[in-house]
């Protein structure tokens, strides 16, 4: 991805006049938390190579409560809208949005969107709700989403109609890339029609795969589960007779749940992930190398996220969900299927147990990490807001929340690449053949 200072440039509404009613000060070491200068920015390239930064002109700004807000708190009407798949963290999510609107900005009204943008429209979905303190007191210990969830888009200008009917002044988008491609759609209506409503979107992708976002809040939960079910099937390959574990992951189009369980557990042997095209005949073909395997440890563990082999299959034509994503064939039976017959043709036949707790671990609660970022996301989301930015999301970028424009973040999606430090991990854990990996950008994490 090729970027300019110009891709970094946050949409205001407005100038923002009103002083901030948080008890917070401008000046540091006084005993209170402090306000972030809008000055504040954060480098995009922190590492020094010969002496000087790679892209020293190139910086965020620093996400965090302004001093002088757009919005006049006693008079907001702020709405909320999960979208896409479930994912831990999206219940904590809604209730600190709503917490920090409520209690610290002292918004009076805020509405939860039923369906994702289903219930923008409508003639399609059910009516919001008005959130609460005693809706939210106990919902981040759930999983799931207490507003419902849907994938694929709306009419933006449906949506946009909904919104001035319930004068809604701020709409908080949480969702993967489909969702913030919905919510960029918003914002350039509302920008085309000059009213002052702020769009923000607060990412969420199990898969992590989403730009300047160094980790999404669900990951570290989903990589928790994953390691857990991981184990299992490494207890039930060791107990058997050339015995195999393969578990498929989350990961369409990345693999960091699958190489971060891989790391979490220490007792993968195979890590396949959409990046990178494994070979499954010849001498350096996945078969022969599970071949070596069981001869010399007599038993293997697989690690599939779901994107992976999509090159090994043929696709007759292509098709897409709902949220515009593409749909791939489900690698994890068409594996086994080809491991079982190529060790049947041999006359070693093995006995392989196929995982896939996908929905399972996409439904659980957040684990503390994860209920920890998704509690900073959504106050940060909330005051960026209030500053009167719009058609922007919270990222977080050198362990530091940013704000980033949506169109800038959904240009393309992160995905690993051979160089980073997460996939050489990999490699030396798990000492699987060094198959050819497409290369993204060297940005790209």
């Amino acid at each position: 991805m090729t970027l300019r200072p110009e891709d970094f440039e946050i949409a205001t509404l407005g100038p923002a006049s009103l002083p901030s009613p948080l008890r917070l000060s401008g000046r540091k070491h006084d005993g209170l938390g402090n306000f972030v200068p809008i000055a504040n920015r954060v480098p995009y390239d922190i590492e020094i190579v010969d002496g000087r930064h790679r892209r020293s002109e190139l910086s965020f700004e620093k996400a965090g409560p302004r001093e002088r807000i757009y919005f006049n708190p006693k008079h907001v009407t702020a709405a909320i809208v999960t979208c896409g798949g479930l994912c831990p963290g999206l219940n904590n999510v809604i209730r600190s949005v709503f917490l920090e609107l409520r209690r610290n900005y002292g918004v009076r009204r805020v509405l939860g969107i039923r369906h994702g943008f289903l219930g923008l429209n409508p003639d399609e979905g059910p009516p919001p709700i008005q959130l609460n303190d005693d809706l939210v007191e106990e919902i981040h210990k759930l999983g799931g989403t207490i507003l419902g969830t849907s994938r694929g888009p709306q009419d933006p200008q449906v949506m946009v109609d909904f919104l001035q009917q319930e004068k809604i002044d701020m709409l908080f988008c949480v969702g993967g890339d489909g969702t913030l491609r919905g919510a960029h759609a918003l914002g350039e209506e509302i920008r085309r029609r000059k009213l002052s409503i702020a769009v923000v979107g607060i990412p969420k992708t199990i898969d992590n795969d989403i730009q300047f976002v160094y980790r999404t809040f669900g990951y570290f939960t989903a990589i928790e589960k994953a390691q857990e079910v991981l184990r299992g099937a490494h207890i039930e390959a060791r107990a058997a007779v050339r015995g195999i574990g393969l578990v498929k992951l989350m990961g369409r189009d990345a693999g960091f749940i699958a190489a971060g369980a891989t790391l979490a557990s220490q007792e993968v042997n195979y890590c396949l992930v959409p990046e990178v095209h494994f070979p499954l005949d010849g001498e350096n073909g996945l078969l022969a190398s599970l071949e070596r395997r069981l001869q010399t440890r007599h038993h293997a563990l697989i690690a599939l996220a779901e994107g992976a082999g999509q090159h090994l299959m043929t696709h007759e034509r292509q098709e897409f969900d709902a949220s515009g994503n593409r749909k791939h064939a489900d690698v994890g039976p068409f594996l086994k299927d080809q491991i079982e017959a190529h060790f049947a043709r041999i006359g070693r036949p093995v006995n392989l147990k196929y995982i896939d707790p996908s929905y399972y671990i996409r439904s659980v609660p957040a684990n503390t990490p994860d209920r920890l970022l998704s509690d900073s996301m959504a106050r940060n989301a909330v005051h960026t807001a209030m500053a009167g930015n719009t058609d922007v999301l919270i990222g977080l970028w050198h362990g530091v929340y940013v704000n980033v424009p949506i169109l800038t973040a959904i240009r393309e999606k992160k995905c690993l690449h051979s160089d980073s430090g997460l996939w050489m991990n990999v490699l030396l854990s798990t000492g699987q053949p060094r198959w050819e990996m497409s290369e993204p950008a060297p940005d790209n994490a």
